[in-house]
């Protein structure tokens, strides 16, 4: 079974697509050539091989520029690896070690600065253009580096310097497992987007007609928000556009209720009979602009139901474009789509294909058994190795599980308002060593400085922290600096365990039929589609995976990390 970890050593062979189908391969031991550049004229016939050539053994490291470019025209052609090394992550990571976040960092980048050479800006992604997108077989080159470079000499002396730079680390080891699973990551990422979620386009017709009435024509409001504007007209005693913040806040304050902005909790806290009207408009107009005919229309690729079914659904494939660490703490992102924010009301589309389920892991109440497991605190270790965590909380809370969920929140996130104060100061009192580890990060950024993750993700450091400090608020401003890197330690490490439980995931899985796997992933959520008589390996191997991440982060730690696990048919069940 091939290691997760990032280790130098091991055949590696640096890639570049030629942007026509072939390229050029140069194979490593750990960071140096064991032989010249080779042409091939085939990229994809040329990595298979290699890849699935070599049987049981350890399969090579794939080192390119950034996976994105290059791995989604291998998984087009079928062609799938298992481990890779992206450098354009791995430069991002090193960059926020070193406290210079804002930096460029692709390849043309990395290149220049060890070159002492003018620093080119990072190119401009596209937007991800949904299933209408048709890229060609490889990506051009967007490495910035200048005309007439060897790019994959280039790609060889970033690689090299990058494993320099990891080596150089206080903990290399946890650095470099970071990276292994950052690149594990993207290589997941391109995969989910090409299979999909399966997502039934009858069903989701259906659900927005319930909600919305008929597709609208010709630019019109759906029905039902038609009928709202007209209702909120009636209430208010004029028309009223809702879509305009500006209309609506001089509608409030001509009822006799002004207020400062027109956000819902805001709204929420008037007592007039527009008041639910506006509320219900905005939920609908939502799910209408981010989720509905047109957004289906973009996002999802309809694909033809096998068997000989009587009623043949109309199945379809939501493919959003990941953004893998698009947040600072690690976390995703996405590029259009919103995969990330897939609404309650539309849920109910996301079902498997006829004879297929979904097998959906939920590594629950994952923040604070991370900071059990970081901080070393035996009590809360204790208290995490239990399945229900706040449950063994509430005891010392009169057996509220609500107030000790509250305390545990208050101690991660630095809140001190209302209720969370006093139940801070029990959790400091039974916790310390837990309460002591996250206090040091939040004085750490009260101070302007920064903190890492578990694996040394690293916070980015404030900007214009002289002018914040100068500022008639810098007492406002650094607490709210403090509280970000309080939770940075815990939300960062957790993102960490995801990625971890990820890329394990693909290695555990057995393999599957076409589309099969891995089909969604979002901060401590994994879904598989995979055929019903597959669904129990699908479960052993989320079991394996769980327990190997805990194994690989934390070693012989007694915090517990439990999965709810769930097979069945539809996401909303």
């Amino acid at each position: 079974m091939s290691p997760l970890g990032g280790r130098l050593g091991g055949m590696r062979i640096a890639v570049v697509a030629d942007g026509e189908g072939g390229g050029w391969l140069r194979e490593l031991d750990g960071a140096s050539p064991t032989g010249p550049a080779r042409r091939v004229d085939d990229l994809v016939a040329a990595v298979r091989e290699i890849e699935y050539g070599s049987g049981e053994a350890d399969p090579p490291r794939w080192v390119w520029a950034v996976t994105e470019e290059v791995y989604p025209g291998l998984v087009r052609a079928g062609v799938r690896v298992r481990r890779c090394h992206d450098v354009e992550h791995t430069e991002a990571l090193l960059l926020g070690h070193a406290a210079r976040h804002y930096e460029p960092h692709s390849l043309g980048a990395a290149w220049a600065r060890l070159h002492d050479l003018p620093v080119p800006d990072d190119p401009v992604r596209p937007l991800g253009e949904g299933t209408t997108a048709q890229p060609a077989l490889f990506e051009a080159d967007r490495s910035t580096l200048p005309p007439g470079t060897d790019r994959l000499q280039a790609l060889v002396e970033v690689h090299r310097d990058q494993g320099e730079r990891i080596a150089a680390l206080l903990a290399p080891e946890r650095f470099a497992l970071l990276v292994a699973v950052e690149s594990a990551g993207a290589l997941a990422a391109v995969e989910m987007s090409h299979d999909g979620l399966p997502w039934r386009l009858d069903d989701h017709d259906r659900i927005l007609t319930e909600l919305l009435g008929p597709r609208p024509t010709g630019g019109q409001r759906p029905r039902v928000l038609a009928e709202l504007v007209a209702r909120i007209g009636e209430v208010v005693g004029h028309e009223v556009n809702p879509d305009s913040p500006a209309q609506v806040l001089r509608a409030m304050a001509w009822v006799g209720h002004p207020v400062e902005s027109t956000r819902s909790w805001v709204l929420e806290r008037i007592d007039h009979p527009v008041v639910p009207l506006l509320l219900r408009y905005k939920e609908l107009a939502r799910l209408y602009s981010a989720n509905g005919w047109s957004w289906s229309e973009t996002w999802v690729r309809e694909v033809e139901p096998g068997g000989g079914e009587t009623e043949r659904p109309r199945l379809g494939r939501f493919q959003p474009d990941y953004v893998v660490g698009g947040v600072v703490s690690g976390r995703w992102a996405t590029r259009g789509g919103g995969a990330l924010q897939i609404p309650k009301a539309v849920r109910g589309a996301v079902r498997s294909d006829p004879g297929w389920v979904l097998v959906r892991a939920d590594a629950g109440q994952l923040e604070p058994r991370v900071l059990a497991a970081v901080s070393g605190d035996d009590t809360l270790a204790a208290a995490a190795a239990e399945d229900d965590l706040y449950t063994r909380l509430a005891t010392h809370v009169g057996g509220d599980r609500d107030r000790a969920k509250i305390g545990m929140l208050a101690a991660m996130y630095g809140q001190t308002s209302g209720d969370a104060a006093p139940l801070l100061a029990t959790m400091r009192r039974l916790y310390p060593r837990a309460l002591d580890y996250v206090d040091a990060a939040a004085r750490t950024g009260e101070s302007g400085g920064i903190v890492r993750s578990w694996l040394g993700r690293t916070s980015p450091p404030p900007r214009g922290w002289a002018a914040t400090i100068a500022a008639p608020d810098a007492d406002r401003r650094r607490r709210a600096h403090g509280r970000f890197t309080r939770n940075f330690v815990v939300q960062a490490t957790a993102a960490e365990w995801a990625l971890v439980f990820l890329a394990a995931l693909r290695q555990e899985l057995p393999v599957m039929p076409q589309g099969g796997g891995i089909v969604f992933f979002v901060h401590d959520e994994v879904v598989l589609h995979v055929p019903e008589e597959l669904a129990q390996e699908g479960v052993r191997a989320i079991h394996r995976a769980r327990d190997r991440t805990g194994r690989i982060l934390f070693k012989d730690t007694p915090v517990r990390f439990p999965i709810d696990l769930s097979v069945t048919d539809c996401y909303a069940k």
